[in-house]
């Protein structure tokens, strides 16, 4: 099983203090560093400094990272358009050397649209598809040759279909808990499929709705990579998981029931459950950035028992 460091940067993170965490990913022998694509802090948290833009963010790392993929748990379809951000993410491919992944969401988040002027359209899941259309489209379109596209929300005319991105596919991943058109839209379109906070029951039932929706869209079921998302909470023993889960403002029993806490046995043992499920990848939700002992215990006691 992959083991991804996930972060939430609109809590409270400046561009230095997300360094730090990717390197750590990369030294510890994760997989990958992904963030979140949002602009205002959630539930209790300042959001101190301020935040920080996705893409940027992963630019920076581009450069200062060597082997870790870098991608967005998701990037909104609400904050950019889809030409650009075809553009944005082939270029941070290409300055990273062929390890960037997209996810791609409808975005849900009404108040951080509010708070920074951005339209946040009542028919959301309609511009998604359209944008995951056009980001392939684009990226796919062979050298030389133009790409044009007409739909309800975008329209492209005659567009050159450049920069491509260093890698011949970039990865794309989509995900969420809706029951019909979530699953088509993986089935057409994604590398990958991610649910998140979910349990082993939602996960195992969402997994085979995708898997059936890729097989009537004429695909492998196991052309997909399936992922959770869950926040983690290791100690080595209870009085640091204690610890740890009161710095993210969160109950330990609450978090074993719905994340992945406890002892490194006990994290591992459900980590093999979620595989039981179908899971390849999980994505750790890291919500204190500066423990940085919370990685290297991962790292140590968790990741060698997964194989």
């Amino acid at each position: 099983m992959d083991l991804r460091i996930f972060t939430e940067p609109q809590q409270g993170a400046d561009y230095d203090t997300l360094l730090r965490v990717a390197r750590a990913t990369e030294e510890l022998g994760f997989d990958a560093f992904f963030r979140s694509d949002h602009y205002l802090r959630m539930g209790s948290a300042d959001g101190l400094p301020g935040p920080t833009d996705a893409w940027i963010t992963l630019a920076g790392l581009a450069r200062e990272t060597k082997r870790i993929r870098l991608g967005t748990l998701m990037t909104a379809a609400t904050f950019r358009l889809p030409g650009v951000l075809a553009i944005q993410v082939a270029q941070v491919d290409q300055m990273s050397g062929g390890r960037i992944e997209l996810g791609l969401g409808a975005g849900w988040f009404e108040e951080e649209h509010t708070a920074y002027g951005i339209p946040f359209p009542k028919e959301k899941f309609g511009r998604l598809e359209e944008q995951l259309a056009i980001v392939t489209g684009l990226w796919g379109t062979e050298a030389g040759k133009n790409f044009s596209y007409e739909g309800k929300h975008y329209r492209l005319a005659d567009s050159p279909a450049l920069p491509k991105p260093a890698q011949q596919k970039i990865p794309v991943l989509v995900g969420g808990h809706g029951a019909t058109r979530t699953p088509r839209l993986a089935a057409r379109y994604a590398d990958e499929f991610n649910i998140p906070f979910a349990s082993l029951e939602d996960t195992e039932r969402q997994f085979g709705r995708v898997r059936a929706a890729a097989e009537e869209a004429g695909r492998r079921a196991d052309d997909l990579v399936y992922s959770n998302a869950l926040v983690v909470c290791v100690g080595k023993d209870d009085a640091e998981v204690a610890r740890r889960a009161a710095a993210i403002g969160r109950d330990v029993e609450e978090l074993k029931a719905n994340g992945l806490a406890g002892s490194p046995a006990e994290v591992t043992d459900k980590l093999g459950r979620y595989a039981a499920a179908g899971s390849s990848r999980v994505y750790l939700q890291v919500l204190d950035l500066d423990d940085l002992d919370h990685l290297e215990l991962i790292s140590a006691q968790v990741a060698p028992q997964l194989g």
